[in-house]
């Protein structure tokens, strides 16, 4: 993208602090989710040991808890960041994650470590949604779609770090300091966050809070047809990421034998996703939303049934598995950037209702579809790939549905 390009995109935008900064402080905000799922993974056999956990699949709870409460509290964001605005509902959840964080820290039975998971996932909604909806306040079309791969870059740290980070706590101290520090993450975003952004949503563009109000923007969003389709396709490759994140400690351990080698090799297939929202980025400007990602999905789907063939036929190796995985996840970095931004392009005025509702569907979708993969883990990477390949096809269906079988477009 050339001088003149970016100086029209800057005027073009309404954000209220310098791009890098506002790039910064929105992926440090959408950080915490991840951080909150992926620091957890290296400690999963030790809090299964603590807590009296016998089943090895029912560790992946402690992920699917957390994913259950982040989907159903989008319902509530949207709505109440369309109607108080978005600063004052990002610093309570803000808040809230810190408070639940801790709970999670000194849970004495697992039970009760689910509940504060699910909290946590709660508090941790917030986040997204308003996130979400703030970018838009501030930046529409392909403009927002560099904006969230930009920020996906610094976001993807957070996969890359956040096992090592885990891992280190373990090597000195309980797994209930990665819940504390954690905590202490969050509270660094709440002061930053505090700050330094004002509020970014126009004044006369809040929505009264009546539940008639709330079901007919969602009806506006669902009987659009890109809206639709879009979040379906997200939603889909969601299960499959979701079912990824879940199953890797026992991949590692199980099939592979390597379970050191956990973090490297998470940090290695999270590094991809970052490459993927880096190329997407610096060419969406050029190549347009639909050309990108509707040829990434092509490559979601031939990498998956790649895969499945390899694990099927007995020669997972690996060196495979990091291979194609990392491939893989590059190819859902290129795509699910875009579908956000198309899914989000005519949402403008009800921009908060509308990630409420597109956040609630995905993620909820996307953590059942991980927790069936997950379950069916089996001793190999077979149930994994199946679980990609059938997302990958159902994701590509849905957006030639929603695109009247236009794709690939330059638009």
């Amino acid at each position: 993208m050339d001088q003149q390009t970016t100086l029209s995109a800057d005027r073009a935008n309404r954000a209220p602090l310098g791009f890098a900064e506002f790039v910064s402080l929105v992926a440090g905000m959408m950080a915490l989710t991840a951080l909150g799922i992926d620091s957890m993974l290296p400690a999963l056999p030790a809090i299964g040991a603590t807590l009296d956990v016998i089943e090895p699949n029912h560790r992946q709870y402690v992920i699917t808890s957390f994913l259950l409460g982040f989907a159903f509290a989008q319902l509530v964001y949207g709505p109440l960041s369309d109607r108080f605005g978005r600063r004052p509902v990002l610093l309570v959840a803000l808040g809230a994650y810190v408070i639940t964080s801790a709970v999670a820290a000194v849970s004495g039975s697992f039970e009760l470590l689910l509940i504060s998971r699910a909290a946590m996932g709660t508090a941790a909604a917030g986040a997204r949604v308003v996130t979400v909806a703030l970018v838009r306040d501030c930046y529409s079309g392909r403009a927002m779609a560099r904006v969230m791969s930009l920020a996906f870059i610094v976001f993807m740290a957070a996969p890359i770090i956040a096992p090592n980070f885990g891992e280190l706590i373990l090597m000195i101290a309980s797994w209930r300091w990665i819940f504390w520090g954690v905590a202490l993450c969050a509270g660094a975003v709440l002061v930053w966050f505090y700050l330094r952004m004002p509020e970014t949503m126009d004044p006369a563009a809040r929505q009264p809070l009546r539940a008639g109000r709330i079901l007919r923007d969602y009806g506006l969003v669902v009987r659009d047809r890109a809206a639709v389709g879009y979040t379906l396709a997200i939603t889909l490759l969601s299960g499959g990421m979701f079912g990824f994140i879940g199953s890797i400690q026992q991949v590692m351990a199980d099939v592979f034998h390597r379970p050191k080698l956990l973090t490297i090799m998470f940090a290695a297939v999270a590094g991809m996703m970052a490459v993927g929202a880096f190329l997407n980025s610096r060419l969406v400007m050029k190549l347009g939303m639909r050309r990108i990602s509707h040829t990434a999905l092509a490559g979601v789907i031939l990498i998956a049934a790649v895969h499945l063939a390899v694990a099927w036929s007995g020669a997972e190796s690996l060196w495979t598995f990091g291979i194609l995985q990392g491939l893989l996840m590059l190819f859902i970095a290129l795509s699910n950037a875009n579908f956000s931004a198309m899914a989000m392009e005519r949402m403008g005025e009800i921009a908060g209702t509308a990630s409420s509702l597109q956040g609630f569907v995905t993620t909820l979708g996307g953590a059942l579809g991980g927790a069936v993969i997950g379950q069916a883990f089996d001793g190999t990477t077979v149930p994994l790939y199946i679980g990609f390949l059938i997302g990958g096809v159902l994701a590509f269906i849905a957006i030639f549905w929603a695109e009247r079988g236009r794709m690939f477009r330059a638009t």
